[in-house]
This record gives C-alpha cells, structure tokens and sequence, in this order.
C-alpha cells in the first residue's frame, strides 16, 4: 500500500482508498478490487513556504503603499457659506444621492458649531 499524506492508495489496483482515519490497526478495504490495505495515513500535513519563493510585483511595491486611518480622510469639503446660526463664514459640506440616479444630489452643510 502506498500513502500520501492523509491518501491511501490499494497496492493492488491503485484505486484511492476511502475511510482513512491515520490508524496504523485499521484495515481499509478496495472497493474495486476487494483488497485488504493498512491505514498508513499520517492525517497531518504540514506545508509551508517562503514568501520569498513567489516574487510578486505587486508585494514588491508593498512598502510603497501609504496606509491611512479613518483620522487621516477627510470625507467633507470646505465652503465660503455663512452658517445661520452663528454667523461663521466657513462650513463643511459633502454631498448624499438619496433619490433615483436622474435626481441631483442632496448637498448637507455642517458648522462647527454643530448647526447643519
């Protein structure tokens, strides 16, 4: 019989043996020949590998990628639109489709004091 990692082949027919359970005991039996096999299944495989073994350009340029946090975007834009509450010059604004996408955008301005 022969095995590869958690596979089990009859050594008679060769045919791929089901049940395998890594008992060196148990007996499997062929289902195409009707052989008796050992279970000489390991059912541990353990690969690894180097990152190094597959270059990539794309990890290559991994160093070059600018990582952002949420603190760093700044999802509002600035406007010069005096706000109604307090009289600031400046707000921030961004822009949100509720409606179908042949309607216009709906604009939201937001002050710094917390008027919107």
């Amino acid at each position: 019989m022969s095995a590869i990692g958690s596979l089990v082949f009859c050594t008679d027919c060769g045919n791929l043996l089901d049940g395998s359970a890594g008992d060196a005991k148990a007996l499997l039996l062929c289902e195409v020949c009707g052989a008796s096999n050992k279970d000489t299944s390991s059912k541990v495989v353990i690969t690894r590998s180097n990152p190094s073994a597959f270059p990539s350009a794309l990890r290559a340029k991994r160093s070059e990628v600018q990582t952002l946090t949420e603190e760093d975007m700044q999802t509002d834009a600035t406007i010069r639109q005096t706000c109604e509450k307090c009289g600031r010059e400046e707000v921030r604004y961004y822009t949100q489709q509720l409606r179908s996408a042949d309607e216009g955008s709906t604009v939201f301005y937001t002050c710094e004091c917390g008027h919107k």
